[in-house]
């Protein structure tokens, strides 16, 4: 039986005996375009000769695209796992030609390929065309009866990429699995038994606006076949999970659930194993590849697909992370063709654990909140509750879907969408300015912004209206990709207007300033100059942040992608994509690699281009969802250290910036993490601010250290005054020896200063002739106090006394005749000491 390694190798193999060149996959996060989420399909990266718009070095080509498809008119995410033939991420086999063969090569090979190399049965093969295309239908007749050739309409057999563009008819070849070849009308029903498994496109028109079909100059032809179709058809199995492309992964997940995969297409479990088994291939490809779960774009795609696999493996018992353990498997699978997930295991691994233990986090709570909405719900999840597990849970739609799906009821998802609609407007709106009072109004004039080369101009006021002043032309920046407007001066006939803030309506750039207009401005001459120095900061932040941007993709991984930032004057924040705090080596290594590209005083270009040409050009950082127009501008240092389309203004040379220092790191949100830095003149500010600082910790350190001495003495007083109280207890158990009250009593005192304090009390409650010893261990050493009445002290002087006792254990004191510290060594005799050695001393005394 050939493996699924085999037969991707003879396919790439076969065509590249055809003369195809044989090219490498494209990346899954298709980071030229966008207009993608995802790469969906094997012609995407050949889209720009379909268009006419690029061309290659080669007329033939052959590859496996890696493709997702989640998204758009492109969705089988509810019936992944479900089904068995269905998946979220796949291979796509393809040969290609631009211009140069057509269809009776690329039916002939296709049949050579399945019958001659591969050896299907004839008799289960079914052809379908197009309804119209009776070229193709003629050419399939050398290899088919026509019986087994059937013509469709354009739902199945017409291939579109848009409303408009290239299209054309195609032929798609059937494998029939029934048991008696009876499949015919299966082909095109969606049924498990007779399944698509090669589609080839013939693209020869183009679909005009009017919807008109028009001839192409050149015909072309693009051919995809699901690998792990094929390999199911060729493994002979009833299923795509049951071949060696998945069941690695299946026979992993069942031995770490303990759960017998049964090859059931009903049972819940086997469903959850095929779940979790086509969604980690996602994750880990679209890792891999540069992207990374949350809550906006492709991120929140995949943030969907990894919570949809945590919530099926609670199916299977699991309540831990236990994706990230499928990645090892899948790279021992796949990782020798495809490099990147075999390099990339590390940071893939690490970014599904930390997912996973998140959303776990809130699981559980959210299941407990479903269940007590459930309950008064009737059949149907309201609108409202959906948003509320979504926006407090992290339940995306189509989880709660799921669970409900699961108790026999619906979401109703337009509520839910509506919650959605209104969030987005309530932001928004929180992010207004004040100048935004622009917005309602519609400016009919024309300003030409003229700061990416000057800092002050000689204008013409177009418009006044109140605070506000339009010029014909201005150096002032308005806020835009982060970077904040420009402030400044508007002189009109002597007088100085300050210029506030900047905002565009329609072609018109408005100008806010202090105080009010008057008509009579209309048609004058007008000097603007924007605050040069404030500028010049402003430019520093901002090429520092794209450095900043490289550095991170360099130090972190390359799945790092811009989430937003701010420009402002005195520093600059950046946000993005990341699923741990950066660790104070990482700090240090993105810094020292920016620090060095500004000493290296690097030129900092700017260039202006098609957005066609900022989409085929390698390495220039564009993000979906942005907005470009037909023109874009392309802000490069380095030689290509850091591309990015961007729209703000830059210093000349790397070398302006001065220095970067990241001040902060921080999380904002769920994956999303925030930077902020300083350059230039805000950096000695900030060595003052640290000094000063410095200097108040000093101070507030000192400070400390005398309130804790000070409680230290209170402590230990009180301590003092505690055992005090019960040294008249001590007193009461002397003995009398030569008419002397004779005392030895072990005390818990802390250090010798307390315990002699204690001495001194003891010896004032003696009435007279009274002689006393106290010993206690400090640090493992005996601690001893003698102290003696006055009117004995020179016949028994305390110092000669201690030192008696302190030879016993090993040690000696002295002092004077009231009172005497010792101390000794072994602490193992201190109770004999105590109890009897210390009277005998005393009685032998004067003997």
């Amino acid at each position: 039986m050939l493996t699924s390694k085999e037969i991707r190798n003879q396919f790439i193999e076969f065509f590249k005996s055809k003369d195809h060149r044989a090219v490498p996959s494209a990346p899954v996060i298709p980071h030229g375009d966008p207009t993608l989420l995802f790469t969906n399909a094997g012609m995407n990266q050949f889209k720009d000769v379909f268009l006419g718009q690029g061309n290659r070095d080669y007329t033939r080509a052959v590859d496996t695209q890696k493709c997702i498809r989640v998204s758009g008119k492109h969705n089988d995410l509810e019936e992944v796992g479900v089904d068995t033939y269905h998946h979220t991420f796949f291979e796509m086999l393809g040969n290609w030609s631009f211009g140069d063969y057509y269809k009776e090569e690329a039916i002939a090979w296709a049949w050579e390929l399945m019958t001659d190399v591969w050896g299907l049965p004839k008799d289960r093969l079914f052809a379908s065309v197009f309804r119209d295309d009776d070229e193709a239908f003629q050419i399939w007749t050398k290899y088919l009866p026509e019986d087994r050739i059937l013509k469709c309409g354009e739902k199945d057999n017409f291939w579109e990429m848009g409303d408009t563009g290239p299209c054309g008819p195609c032929s798609e070849l059937h494998y029939d699995g029934t048991p008696d070849k009876s499949g015919r009308e299966l082909v095109n029903a969606d049924d498990p038994r007779v399944i698509e498994i090669w589609n080839l496109v013939f693209i020869q028109y183009n679909r005009n606006e009017k919807g008109e079909l028009e001839n192409l100059k050149n015909t072309h032809v693009d051919t995809g076949m699901g690998l792990e179709r094929i390999v199911r058809v060729l493994q002979g199995k009833d299923s795509n999970y049951d071949t060696d492309i998945f069941m690695p992964l299946i026979d992993k997940i069942s031995a770490l659930s303990g759960i017998k995969y049964e090859h059931s297409e009903a049972g819940k479990t086997d469903i959850a194993m095929r779940v979790i088994a086509d969604h980690i291939r996602t994750l880990a490809f679209s890792i891999a590849d540069g992207a990374i779960p949350g809550n906006e774009g492709r991120g929140y795609v995949l943030r969907r697909i990894l919570r949809r696999a945590a919530r099926f493996s609670r199916e299977l018992g699991f309540r831990k992370p236990v994706l990230f353990e499928l990645v090892s498997v899948l790279v021992q699978n796949m990782g020798d063709f495809f490099q990147e997930i075999k390099e990339n295991q590390d940071l893939i691994t690490k970014i599904i654990k930390a997912e996973e233990e998140s959303f776990l986090q809130t699981l559980d709570q959210g299941l407990i909140k479903f269940e007590e909405l459930a309950a008064n719900s009737g059949n149907v999840i309201s609108g409202d509750d959906a948003f509320l597990l979504y926006d407090s849970f992290g339940f995306p739609l189509d989880l709660t879907e799921l669970i409900a799906r699961d108790k026999g009821m619906t979401v109703d998802t337009d509520g839910f969408e509506k919650n959605m609609q209104e969030q987005k407007d309530r932001s928004r709106s929180s992010r207004k300015n004040v100048s935004q009072q622009a917005d309602s109004d519609n400016y009919d004039f024309d300003s030409e912004f003229i700061g990416y080369t000057a800092l002050e101009s000689e204008s013409t006021v177009l418009y006044v209206e109140d605070n506000i002043i339009i010029l014909d032309k201005t150096p002032f920046y308005v806020e835009s990709g982060g970077q904040i407007s420009d402030t400044g001066i508007i002189r009109i006939e002597g007088k100085e207007y300050k210029v506030t803030g900047v905002k565009k309506s329609g072609n018109a750039l408005l100008h806010f300033i202090e105080g009010d207009t008057n008509g009579s401005m209309i048609g004058k001459r007008a000097t603007a100059t924007i605050d040069k120095q404030r500028r010049r900061n402003i430019m520093r932040n901002h090429s520092a942040t794209h450095l900043l941007h490289e550095a991170l993709k360099r130090v972190l991984g390359t799945h790092i992608q811009q989430q937003g930032s701010l420009v402002a004057p005195d520093y600059l924040r950046f946000d993005y994509n990341h699923f741990e705090k950066m660790t104070p080596e990482q700090m240090i290594e993105i810094e020292e690699l920016v620090n060095n590209k500004i000493l290296e005083a690097h030129k900092v270009e700017t260039l202006v281009m098609s957005l066609e040409e900022a989409q085929n050009k390698d390495g220039l950082k564009m993000y979906f969802g942005d907005k470009y127009g037909e023109t874009v501008r392309a802000v490069i240092m380095d030689d290509n250290y850091s591309q990015e389309l961007c729209g703000g203004t830059h210093v000349g040379n790397t070398s302006e910036i001065g220095f970067v220092k990241i001040t902060s790191e921080s999380s904002i949100a769920s994956g999303i993490r925030r930077i902020e830095a300083i350059t230039g003149s805000s950096i000695p500010k900030h060595i003052r601010k640290l000094e000063s600082e410095i200097v108040k910790e000093k101070e507030r350190e000192a400070n400390l250290l005398d309130q804790i001495k000070r409680l230290e003495k209170e402590i230990s007083e009180l301590k003092t005054k505690e055992l005090s109280s019960g040294l008249s207890d001590i007193s009461s158990e002397s003995i009398e020896i030569n008419g002397i009250s004779v005392v030895a009593k072990r005390i818990e005192a802390e250090n010798m200063d307390q315990l002699r304090d204690l001495g001194d009390e003891l010896r004032k409650g003696f009435k007279a002739k009274g002689i006393g010893l106290l010993g206690t261990i400090v640090d493992d050493k005996v601690q001893l106090v003698c102290v003696v009445s006055d009117d004995i002290k020179n016949d028994y002087p305390a110092g000669k006394i201690v030192g008696q006792a302190a030879k016993f254990l090993g040690g000696g004191g002295g002092g004077k005749p009231h009172l005497a510290t010792a101390g000794g060594k072994d602490i193992t005799k201190l109770d004999e000491l105590l109890e009897t050695e210390f009277v005998n001393i005393v009685a032998s005394f004067n003997n």
